[in-house]
């Protein structure tokens, strides 16, 4: 066995071992070839979240020999956004695979525009926008954020921010009944009270560019998630031409509920680029 398809079978491996409860990962497609660069994954979280969102498959990665940053997403606005995970790819050398959570497919999908060293694009639960489109388009009819704001949300004002927006927070009972679903209780508990504010900046503004027409990408649907609708993201998927993984149940945090699950299409992207 080669020593790059050696890598990538631990990095399923040892991902099913940081999180015995969430079940045994299918290994990723081997590598066909190794470069002595080996790419950076990037990882991007969505709203109502943090770096956090990301430790189960930080560690994977990391124990398989992997560079890979979970950074913060400002959850300001699009542009802004984009913008501050734009400058920090260019702190990165070599490769980079951008993975996106939910709102943070919209970020990647605008910082990679101009990134010519992101090589693969991995959207999970993830909105997936075209040049115009807003995140808020994208989450489905069914989807639980067409209901009553008022019910949905805690809202604050924010110090400078545009005329008109709103920090919003999710209510208790809709962050542990529709976007935590597949978690226990207590955590479910714990991830609403430490949540990040999102603006309604970061929903309202339209995408400027759509990286995944140029950057091949792959997309993992959880079709238990009641935020963005599984129909929804079989939509942009495939209107993408994505790599699609779906996975039975899940919820909008599959990221943390079966992180081995995710783990293993960031692999697939990974075998995808070639090192230098």
């Amino acid at each position: 066995m080669s020593r790059a398809v050696k890598t990538i079978v631990l990095l399923a491996t040892l991902t099913t071992a940081a999180h015995p409860a969430a079940g045994h990962a299918s290994a990723p497609v081997p590598c066909a070839s190794s470069g002595s660069t080996k790419p950076t994954v990037v990882l991007v979280h969505g709203a109502w979240a943090d770096t956090s969102s990301w430790n189960g498959e930080v560690d994977a990665l990391r124990r398989a020999g992997y560079p890979a940053r979970a950074i913060a997403n400002p959850l300001r606005g699009l542009d802004g956004d984009a913008a501050t995970v734009a400058d920090f790819l260019r702190t990165v050398s070599g490769p980079v695979v951008l993975v996106g959570h939910s709102y943070g497919g919209s970020v990647i999908t605008n910082a990679a525009a101009n990134a010519p060293n992101v090589k693969a694009l991995v959207y999970v639960d993830a909105a997936m926008p075209d040049t115009g489109e807003t995140t808020a388009q994208l989450s489905g009819p069914g989807s639980v954020l067409n209901g009553d704001p008022a019910e949905l949300y805690d809202t604050a004002s924010y110090a400078n921010a545009p005329e008109g927006a709103k920090d919003l927070y999710l209510r208790r009972d809709v962050f542990v009944g529709s976007f935590a679903s597949d978690l226990p209780k207590d955590t479910a508990v714990r991830l609403w009270a430490t949540q990040r504010a999102a603006s309604t900046s970061a929903f309202q503004t339209p995408s400027r560019a759509a990286a995944w027409k140029r950057i091949p990408s792959w997309y993992f649907v959880s079709t238990g998630d009641r935020i963005i609708t599984p129909e929804s993201q079989l939509s942009m998927a495939q209107r993408a031409r994505s790599k699609i993984t779906k996975f039975a149940g899940g919820s909008h945090l599959t990221l943390i509920s079966h992180p081995e699950k995710v783990t293993a299409v960031i692999g697939s992207a990974i075998c995808s680029v070639k090192g230098d």
